[in-house]
């Protein structure tokens, strides 16, 4: 009996191996059924928005809440959305997107506000942008101050190959000369800092590493909003990648879920804007749930997926 045991626990680990072969063809280590992804668009609840119009069609701008904007490029797997966030006396850009478009420019034709940039992360699809702008706000990490020198092309061309871009890039950019730019930190910032826009807003950091070493949230308390960055958003969360860490995202998990009665609305980075905070507890309950042995997975590309309904969340083999 235990001889029989053994045997079918091996065999188990056996097929969950060989199930995480690859099961995506060109959008790889992002998930269950990625390949082809653009045939979801356009996302319904862009509908809702007021559209901004603006110069680059690689871009779409909408009015997500009061003073807020929303810059989508759903041209790119990642559907990056970075935000604008005006005040009276001076504007915040939280990301800035991927560089395939003009970020500078666009900026320069929804504000004549001063801006400053802060990076919800530093992945690619967040700095994208950022050698355009002067005043840049950062975490002090070491993970932070190593991006600052910008990514070479063989580090982001995946994210210019085939199955990553559906739309036509901008008349210019070159796939085959597609990098991350380097750019200037020009001051640090620290866990709970205020960055003041005026006397409507102000913006209180949250650091939030998990997806990421340098992760944070900004938190509009007066308006009830929490811009969430790749914190969390409604599609597979990544505590897979190389600088994720899967116990400090536990952690910060927490920590947000008790800001859940504190806002209304989530502002995530990537797909769909404008999510009910109530995602906050759920977020931290579905972490639990794999701490705890208690949620069920799929393997793809040989990581493990935990679906929860409107999120997942993937790990590597634990």
């Amino acid at each position: 009996m235990k001889k029989s045991l053994v045997l079918l626990v091996v065999l188990l680990a056996a097929c969950e191996v060989d199930n995480g072969a690859a099961d995506n063809e060109q959008v790889t280590n992002r998930g269950e059924g990625k390949d082809q992804w653009w045939t979801a668009l356009p996302r319904e609840v862009w509908a809702g928005f007021q559209k901004i119009e603006q110069s680059q069609n690689w871009f779409e701008v909408y009015e997500v809440a009061a003073g807020v904007y929303a810059i989508y490029e759903p041209g790119q797997f990642e559907e990056v959305i970075s935000y604008l966030i005006t005040g009276s006396n001076a504007a915040l850009l939280f990301d800035t997107g991927l560089g395939i478009g003009d970020m500078g420019q666009l900026i320069g034709e929804l504000t004549d506000l001063e801006v400053t940039v802060i990076n919800s992360h530093t992945h690619y699809d967040h700095i994208g942008g950022n050698h355009g702008f002067k005043s840049i706000l950062g975490v002090d990490t070491e993970y932070t101050r190593k991006r600052t020198a910008g990514l070479a092309h063989n580090e982001v061309d995946f994210a210019v190959g085939p199955g990553w871009i559906w739309k036509p890039v901008p008349v210019g950019f070159d796939p085959e000369e597609y990098a991350i730019e380097p750019y200037k930190v020009t001051r640090r910032v620290t866990d709970g800092e205020r960055i003041i826009l005026g006397a409507d807003r102000q913006l209180e950091v949250i650091l939030t590493p998990g997806h990421a070493p340098d992760a944070l949230c900004l938190i509009d308390r007066k308006n009830r909003i929490l811009f969430t960055g790749d914190t969390f958003y409604l599609a597979p969360l990544y505590t897979h990648l190389e600088g994720s860490d899967f116990d400090a995202y536990v952690t910060t998990a927490q920590r947000l879920a008790g800001l859940a009665s504190d806002v209304d609305l989530l502002m995530p980075g990537h797909n769909e804007p404008a999510v009910a905070a109530s995602y906050l507890p759920r977020l931290s309950a579905a972490f639990d749930e794999i701490v705890d042995n208690q949620a069920d997975y799929i393997v793809t590309d040989g990581n493990r997926e935990y679906a929860f309904g409107g999120f997942s969340i993937i790990t590597t083999q634990r």
